[in-house]
């Protein structure tokens, strides 16, 4: 079906799904591509991405995304958006002979990036292009100039400010128009304050009932509705609050209703929260465990997506890349690479020519009831600009490049049941051993032709005898107001420099631009062991005699008691028939 545009439907629940989803959707923006001759290699827009018409006839191209957060969260956004402001009943008016009462209130206050990307839609440089004949029409052209502009001025902007302090939401970030259908508002819970928060697991599983079920039912109907070739659903879900309840429903409820596509839920934890204390680090460590449990069972594959060293009260330290001067505990920074991960991971079915549909990928992680698999990314993927990748792997032949982002090491000892790697954004780089006709290649990886057979031939040298899919995709771009968390010795291109050029060169008029990633989604006895931890952790618990207001909304105790025993089982799935150690044996049979 190479040409055929397979539709993925978005979904993100909670304010952390939100901030990871907002970097998404900007570099999504960022990379539009126009045209019907794009290369092979590009991702197709088309997958994420919906034509729309306003009532004042003009089109729109936006997110297929449904977002939930909850009151208080949106700060400078409006619900409904902007696109069709004055489109719908803007010829209705209302007579009142009463007494009127005013209130006034004063708005949010924008950060400077929000109020310059004011100035820009004031002066129409955002306003949407006309994407008549989007893919084959002369049109598309002035589209692209236009997002040329938008992008070059943006460039600019990042350069007079830093957003880290000013961040206080997703949407202080947000460059993109979205549906009005987009943003749910869920009034019943406060998003900050000391009342009416979300924290369980049983609010959350509570919520999907009523006025939010309608809500979101109508929701789905209107974007899945208007797809040609719907193949599924990605699901971005906070982990560690209740929200984990409400990802569990809401899972359950596309199983339900749309059987046969594919569900692929990514539960998403920041590496710290800004109010938290024992009590909580136990809600986090429940409604994890819970939430693993639930949304693998209603999804093609479950994947957790964090920088947090582990899902335990008291994790080893958080993830760290060697090429980014991030701030972990900052949800600004630690979301925009995890965006970037996820970013890479899913390009196999959203490639415009040899694209891997969703249930393909899934069906080759997700075997015999091992439904959680683990993340594992390298961003960036450290090379030499002009360099090759056959030299770039061979300088971690000792070890795997990439590190956990789903708080699951890696075992090291080359056991795993299945694993899908995907490189980005090597464009203009060579991906073979440049070689003369004759000469001694140094390694086996360059004596292979292709990109995709490098990658391969590198990762079965760690994983000799697991089944493996590669993908290698075009680069993403990386522009305001991404943060500037990049090591000042990469290039505009993000490669590592030339030791004859300095940092001064590149950072002190060019940002970084671009980005190499390399991912790595896996099924391996590493996920059993996480998954068998968690599940101890949270066993051991007496949560009658410590937080009983866990039960405050469900589930009842023999509920939670009757989850321990699947998530022991589900751990128990990713075992493999070798010799471990007699205390594990045992543990695990008690």
């Amino acid at each position: 079906m190479s040409g055929t545009c397979r539709e993925v439907v978005t979904l993100q629940l909670g304010h952390y799904s939100n901030f990871i989803g907002t970097h998404w959707w900007n570099v999504q923006d960022a990379a539009l591509v126009y045209g019907c001759d794009a290369p092979a290699g590009e991702l197709q827009s088309d997958v994420l991405f919906r034509e729309g018409l306003t009532l004042g006839a003009h089109v729109t191209y936006t997110p297929r995304l449904i977002a939930m957060d909850l009151k208080g969260s949106l700060q400078t956004l409006r619900k409904e958006g902007s696109l069709y402001e004055g489109t719908e009943n803007e010829n209705t008016t209302f007579t009142w002979e009463g007494q009127i009462m005013t209130h006034k209130e004063s708005p949010p206050t924008k950060n400077a990036f929000l109020q310059q990307l004011d100035s820009l839609d004031a002066g129409g440089l955002l306003a949407e292009p006309d994407f008549t004949g989007l893919h084959c029409s002369v049109s598309s052209a002035g589209a692209g100039v236009a997002m040329e502009t938008v992008n070059s001025r943006l460039e600019r902007m990042q350069k007079s400010y830093w957003l880290e302090g000013s961040v206080r939401v997703w949407s202080d970030f947000l460059r993109i128009h979205l549906h009005p259908r987009t943003v749910s508002v869920i009034n019943q819970y406060n998003h900050d304050g000391e009342s009416e928060r979300l924290e369980v697991f049983g609010q959350g599983e509570a919520l999907l009932k009523g006025p939010v079920l309608e809500d979101l039912e109508d929701r789905l109907h209107f974007f899945v509705e208007e797809c040609d070739y719907l193949q599924g659903f990605q699901v971005l879900c906070d982990l560690a609050d209740g929200f984990s309840g409400l990802g569990s429903k809401v899972t359950e409820l596309l199983q339900d209703s749309y059987g046969g596509r594919g569900i692929l839920t990514w539960g998403v934890a920041p590496v710290s929260h800004p109010e938290t204390s024992s009590i909580k680090d136990l809600y986090h460590m429940m409604n994890c465990a819970l939430g693993t449990l639930q949304m693998a069972n209603h999804s093609s594959f479950f994947c957790p997506l964090t920088l947090r060293g582990g899902l335990m009260r008291r994790p080893p330290p958080p993830t760290a890349f060697p090429l980014l001067n991030c701030d972990p505990m900052l949800w600004y920074h630690s979301s925009s690479v995890l965006a970037l991960a996820l970013d890479c991971m899913t390009a196999s079915y959203r490639l415009r020519q040899n694209s891997a549909p969703m249930w393909q990928l899934s069906d080759a992680l997700a075997v015999s009831g091992r439904k959680v698999v683990s993340a594992y990314g390298s961003v960036p993927f450290p090379m030499m600009h002009g360099g090759c990748l056959p030299d770039a792997l061979d300088a971690f032949s000792d070890g795997l490049p990439w590190r956990p982002i789903s708080a699951c090491p890696e075992l090291g000892d080359g056991r795993c049941f299945g694993q899908s790697v995907t490189l980005r954004g090597l464009d203009g780089q060579s991906l073979v051993s440049p070689l003369l006709p004759g000469t001694e290649p140094p390694s086996s990886l360059h004596s292979e032709r292709s990109g995709e057979d490098v990658l391969a031939a590198y990762v079965r040298l760690h994983y000799p005898s697991t089944p493996l899919t590669t993908c290698e995709a075009a680069s993403g771009k990386v522009t305001p107001p991404f943060p500037k968390i990049f090591s000042p010795a990469l290039s505009p291109q993000g490669f590592l420099q030339n030791q004859n050029q300095t940092a001064a060169d590149y950072t002190s008029s060019q940002p970084v631009v671009g980005l190499p990633v390399l991912t790595s989604l896996q099924s391996s006895p590493a996920v059993g062991l996480q998954l068998s931890e968690l599940q101890k952790a949270c066993a051991a618990l007496n949560l009658r005699r410590v937080a009983p207001s866990f039960f405050s909304h469900g589930p009842e105790p023999a509920e939670i008691s009757e989850s321990m025993e699947q998530l022991r089982r589900l751990a128990h799935c990713y075992r493999l028939d070798l010799r471990r150690s007699s205390s594990d044996e045992d543990d695990e049979d008690d």
